[in-house]
């Protein structure tokens, strides 16, 4: 994983269904859009409500905050062909194809211009400022000819794009009006806890304003869209239509912006996830400021530890985040980080593992001069660092220009051999690619079992850098010597190089 933002990103578009398999059912995470409306009749911010007597229900919250919250209404383009007349990378595939058929003024007419296709969607967002700024979901209004932002009282205003942000799926609109609009704050999402009572605003399915209430599930969710995003979980119902709606605490303050939802169906099942506030609000305030989003750039690829490869450091427990690659010439290998360090301090911030840095990074500002933290040598070790700009940096295109006699190298079971010009045309490696390449794994050998393949590349065996297959032999011969129970080798792959553990016993 690369740390040059928050390491964390959506890759690809927010749009995509993502499938895996629960016992005999299709999972999909759905992003969800539909509309929602908003009743605007006063001018002034949503009142601090102290906390909801939940025995009294929560009419008074919702009385006070439901006229901040607006529906989305999106007309756009898109490119579409013969064997997919619903557009290329349709957001939700099958799921979404379906629900379109049923919407015949969505279909494709007859007359347009050939691979192109007006769509329409909708979604829910909330004001956050009397001036009409509006929070939604980025992909809410991805590819957006125009867009309408309806009221509560059903008064439609058209919108401009302030700024957005598809890496963390936020998006800030802007709204005019005669008078102030009324608007709802920010709470600390970081101080929610599991169990803690929430209240969902939005127009699933365009019934109109829906509340639904329920509980905070879990927090820290990763729903695989990248490594940027902690997700709140909550089982409060949520629907197509409430994405980019506000997610309230029962002080009526906004901790979350309502994004997905986990379903073997596509409908609400009880698991609905969040965007925490304590990353909206960072994002917002920059796409406010300048209309797009700076992040940091470090310059590492890093991997989590596990108990094996934190033993092998010397290090109690498997927090921190091991450096795996140092990118040239970046921040990283400028502040002297090295292969093998493992980070566990972040500008004094504690780095429990490669997404929390990818985080801190991220929100870090170019040309920041932080102290980063560093695991080496069995010790501590405070190192500056210059951060840079994401947008910037690029890192090196990768040249595919990366076989004679192998090596069989027990007792891991695979068989090797020093990186020649023709593995590295035969496995696409870089022309400078050095190193002991891996030809053939033995089937359920150790080396398989721990996911070794032909075309990786052993980079270092224990703390030291082999170039040969002799470097490993002499490597592994002095570990079984010593007893050590395990070896640490740093292996690169097409995804990156990371550490892992073979047991030598």
């Amino acid at each position: 994983m690369v740390i040059s933002i928050s390491s964390s990103q959506f890759n690809g578009s927010p749009h995509k269904i993502l499938q895996g398999s629960l016992s005999l059912c299709l999972i999909a995470v759905i992003l969800f859009t539909n509309s929602v409306s908003a009743n605007l009749d006063s001018s002034h911010a949503a009142a601090d409500l102290g906390e909801v007597n939940v025995n009294d229900g929560f009419s008074e919250l919702v009385e006070a905050v439901k006229p901040t919250v607006v529906n989305i209404s999106v007309t756009g383009s898109v490119k579409t062909s013969k064997q997919d007349p619903f557009g290329e990378n349709m957001p939700f595939d099958d799921f979404f194809r379906r629900f379109f058929e049923r919407v015949p003024e969505m279909m494709p007419e007859q007359n347009q211009i050939p691979n192109v296709r007006k769509t329409m969607a909708v979604g829910s967002g909330f004001i956050v400022d009397p001036d009409g700024l509006v929070v939604t979901n980025h992909h809410v209004i991805a590819d957006a000819d125009s867009i309408e932002v309806v009221l509560h009282n059903g008064t439609r205003i058209p919108a401009t794009v302030k700024g957005a942000d598809e890496r963390t799926d936020l998006a800030l609109l802007k709204i005019e009006g005669d008078t102030p609009f009324p608007y709802v704050k920010f709470g600390d999402s970081d101080s929610a806890k599991v169990g803690d009572w929430v209240v969902a605003i939005g127009n699933p399915f365009g019934f109109g304003g829906t509340t639904t209430s329920g509980i905070i599930s879990a927090r820290g969710r990763d729903i695989q869209q990248g490594s940027l995003l902690d997700f709140i979980q909550i089982d409060a119902s949520i629907n197509r239509g409430n994405s980019g709606g506000p997610l309230f605490n029962i002080r009526g303050e906004v901790i979350g912006v309502n994004s997905a939802i986990h379903s073997p169906t596509g409908f609400n099942v009880g698991i609905g996830f969040a965007i925490p506030s304590s990353m909206a609000q960072e994002i917002i305030n920059q796409l406010k400021s300048t209309g797009v989003v700076e992040r940091g750039f470090l310059g590492v690829f890093v991997q989590s530890l596990n108990e094996d490869l934190a033993e092998s450091f010397g290090l109690e427990g498997t927090e921190g985040a091991l450096v795996a690659q140092v990118n040239p010439d970046s921040p990283a290998e400028m502040a002297g980080i090295r292969v093998g360090d493992i980070i566990v301090k972040f500008d004094g911030k504690p780095v429990d593992s490669p997404r929390s840095l990818a985080r801190v990074v991220s929100l870090t500002s170019e040309n920041s001069k932080v102290i980063v933290t560093l695991w080496r040598d069995k010790a501590e070790v405070n190192v500056f660092a210059d951060i840079g700009n994401l947008q910037a940096s690029s890192d090196e295109e990768a040249i595919p220009v990366a076989s004679v006699s192998m090596d069989m190298i027990d007792p891991f079971g695979m068989s090797v051999r020093t990186i020649t010009e023709q593995d590295k045309q035969d496995y696409n490696l870089e022309e400078d690619a050095e190193g002991v390449i891996i030809i053939n794994v033995q089937p359920d050998s150790i080396a398989a079992q721990n996911g070794l393949r032909p075309g990786h590349v052993i980079q270092r065996v224990g703390n030291k850098e082999v170039l040969t297959v002799q470097d490993i032999r002499n490597q592994v011969e002095k570990l079984i010597k010593d007893d050590q129970g395990s070896i640490l080798m740093l292996v690169e792959r097409s995804e990156g190089a990371s550490f892992i553990t073979l047991p030598l016993s």
